[in-house]
């Protein structure tokens, strides 16, 4: 487990810090930021809020744009946030932005050439939370949340897994990954063409099914452009009733994909993780 420190920064009395790693379980280097909150410096373990980013996305987008380590520095939570895709020299690859680096969409992929590097929900449910835990000053309390590609990886993951966190959240999740277009390509490059596969990684059909809840919470923006066709969380809410999932869903109108959006309601979302992280 040898990471290698990129860079650092201090943040409102706490670390911003960049590493690069081998991952075993994608065969290549990857890179994640944490970031370490004024807490961890005095001799706390602090609990982790796991953050998945959107297509296109890297480590970089949400610790510079969403402006969370104030609040995190407060409240005493350190923030994880991995690449979205295995990369590099001989890592498989598309010339769209949609599928390939950048774009892992947080599966196990058992297709070639994707299986041998894409195998991202072993990364974020086993290898990196145990190297978190061996290197820095934090528990083992884990809570996890996301935006758009991510937020459906956030879902996902917390619902195939919830007794690995505490609570789990999204902004404009791609809820029903099965029926959009972004969907349909990366599960159909990833997880091959029988739809019985597409099932254990859509959020909707997880939530529709489940038996086991954990505190749920989704922002999405009303002007968001892919709202109707990419992100459907009219299926998301309809499973939550017949299952009785505790989500709560909100519409904002106005706001779109950005991360302009998410710095507005950022705050809420890591107060909302506090409340169950410290349980």
């Amino acid at each position: 487990m040898t990471i290698e420190n990129l860079s650092m920064n201090k943040s409102f009395g706490g670390w911003h810090k960049q590493y690069s790693h081998f991952a075993k379980t994608l065969n290549c280097n990857m890179r994640f930021a944490i970031y370490l909150p004024p807490q961890a410096s005095n001799g706390e373990n602090v609990p982790v809020l796991y953050w998945l980013s959107g297509l296109t996305c890297t480590d970089e987008n949400f610790m510079q744009k969403a402006g969370a380590q104030r609040i995190a520095a407060e409240l005493g939570i350190a923030i994880v946030a991995p690449d979205t895709s295995p990369r590099g020299e001989g890592v498989a690859d598309d010339d769209s932005y949609d599928l390939g680096q950048g774009a892992g969409f947080f599966v196990n992929a058992t297709q070639a050439p994707w299986n041998r590097h894409y195998q991202m929900n072993d990364y974020i449910v086993n290898e990196l939370p145990a190297l978190i835990e061996a290197t820095f000053p934090v528990s083992d309390k884990r809570a996890i949340a996301g935006h758009s590609m991510g937020g459906h990886g956030a879902l996902t993951i917390a619902m195939r897994n919830p007794e690995r966190y505490s609570s789990m959240s999204a902004f404009s999740p791609i809820s029903n990954p099965m029926t959009c277009p972004w969907g349909k390509k990366a599960f159909t490059a990833y997880l091959g063409k029988d739809k019985n596969t597409w099932r254990n990684h859509d959020a909707s059909e997880l939530m529709r099914q489940a038996k086991q809840f954990l505190p749920a919470k989704v922002d999405q923006g009303g002007a968001d452009d892919f709202l109707v066709e990419q992100l459907k969380p009219e299926t998301l809410i309809a499973a939550a009733k017949v299952s009785g999932y505790p989500l709560e869903y909100r519409l904002h109108d106005g706001y779109d994909h950005s991360y302009y959006f998410i710095a507005n309601f950022i705050e809420e979302h890591l107060r909302f993780h506090a409340t169950y992280l410290s349980k």
